[in-house]
């Protein structure tokens, strides 16, 4: 039973983004401004963290390809950015004391990185017409706003869940 509790909930939480765009109103932040959950790489920056590069690596692939099959119309993106965004909090937090403090700020960043590479990515082909000014003021900022008020609702009963997972790994 406890190996299907992670991938359960990373469903939950990608089922959950999708009904907080539903359900919240899009003028929560003000007129026209955008904001994205990022509650499921949320939960992947976590297990990065608390359980490990390769848990974090292999959980970011799986569930960019879904990311990318369910919402995007290009395959790639979110396949790609994932588990790099993980990788490099893998490795930020060789050199970083693992708390829940730090695990927040880690965590910040990888947002801001992944909102930054979807943008350029979409900059680059086309699919979007917004200057990077324009972008930081109606996207980045209400994104990382709204993702760091999730990080402080479930950041410590994540650390505690994660830290037993790895608890678990360690002991099998």
């Amino acid at each position: 039973m406890r190996k299907f509790l992670l991938p359960l909930l990373f469903v939950f939480l990608f089922i959950l983004e999708s009904l907080f765009v539903q359900l919240v109103p899009a003028d929560l932040f003000g007129h026209n401004r955008i904001i994205v959950p990022h509650f499921l790489f949320t939960g992947l920056l976590f297990l990065t963290i608390y359980v490990g590069k390769k848990q974090g690596l292999i959980y970011g692939a799986i569930f960019g390809l879904l990311f990318d099959v369910v919402y995007i119309e290009i395959i790639g993106i979110y396949l790609f950015l994932y588990p790099f965004i993980c990788y490099l909090v893998s490795k930020i937090m060789h050199i970083m004391q693992t708390n829940i403090v730090i695990a927040f700020l880690v965590s910040i960043f990888g947002i801001a990185l992944l909102e930054v590479g979807v943008y350029e990515m979409d900059h680059l082909i086309h699919v979007t017409t917004l200057d990077f000014m324009s972008f930081i003021h109606l996207r980045f900022y209400p994104t990382l706003i709204l993702n760091a008020i999730f990080i402080v609702i479930v950041g410590y009963p994540f650390k505690r869940l994660f830290e037993k997972h790895a608890e678990s790994l360690r002991a099998d």
